[in-house]
């Protein structure tokens, strides 16, 4: 393996994945493992999380049971990690309502799972100094952090609070060489968006490079958890195929 390709690798790296049990936190979780990384995998579906962990290629991989927005299970996922180089952060809900139409124990929901149980999990770890030096926090995020979309708001809201997480932790844990970034993904035919189907023509034609797939996520945060992105922090890698222009 020569320089380049070795800036790109995870060799000799631990990474946690939550969310890992479908969509994007599998792929990436499987991508992680291929490129030699060893996993820590976590979800709330032992089913689906025995199905992620089967298929994860090489040794050493570990999968842990959690609901992340109980702090219990959250403390428990951090006991069993150990020292980790990398977290990924893609654990994540999204419900549609119109602002007019909110409620309070939707709105509720949406900070516990996609933005309360990702940043406390960070703290938990940071303060069990779990995360090695030189090591990389990436955060899922969405392009809807980015950009107004109707009947969002409530995700979109959790989403762009995350980025304001991420410029503070960057510059708190630049001591420790620790770099936090996002990743903003446009529409990726997963689960969470009901699959390839029809239902998802409209939005391929306001993609110029077409729709993303899990694959073209993964790759962002291989590359922001490898030693390729040691000068990156602070920052969310957007990915739409173009449909912001």
């Amino acid at each position: 393996m020569n320089s380049a390709q070795s800036a790109f690798s995870l060799e000799g790296k631990t990474i946690l994945v939550t969310g890992a049990s479908s969509g994007l936190g599998q792929q990436i979780a499987w991508s992680c493992a291929q490129r030699g990384a060893r996993l820590v995998i976590t979800g709330r579906d032992a089913g689906r999380l025995q199905e992620t962990f089967e298929r994860l290629e090489g040794t050493g991989h570990k999968q842990v049971q959690a609901e992340l927005t109980d702090a219990a299970d959250r403390e428990a996922l951090v006991k069993a990690s150990g020292t980790v180089n990398g977290v990924v952060h893609s654990t994540g809900k999204q419900m549609l309502s119109p602002i007019r139409q909110l409620t309070e124990q939707l709105m509720t929901e949406m900070y516990n799972v996609n933005f309360l149980a990702p940043v406390m999990l960070t703290q938990q770890l940071l303060r069990a100094n779990a995360v090695a030096q030189q090591g990389s926090i990436v955060f899922l995020l969405s392009i809807s952090a980015h950009i107004g979309t109707p009947g969002v708001g409530p995700y979109s809201a959790m989403k762009s609070a995350l980025l304001g997480i991420i410029r503070c932790l960057a510059r708190e844990q630049a001591k420790r060489r620790i770099r936090v970034n996002g990743i903003s993904p446009s529409v990726v035919p997963t689960p969470l968006w009901g699959g390839i189907g029809e239902h998802l023509e409209p939005q391929r034609a306001r993609h110029p490079l077409d729709l993303g797939t899990p694959e073209d996520v993964a790759n962002g945060a291989v590359y922001l958890l490898s030693d390729a992105s040691r000068w990156v922090t602070g920052t969310s890698l957007v990915m739409d195929g173009g449909v912001v222009l």
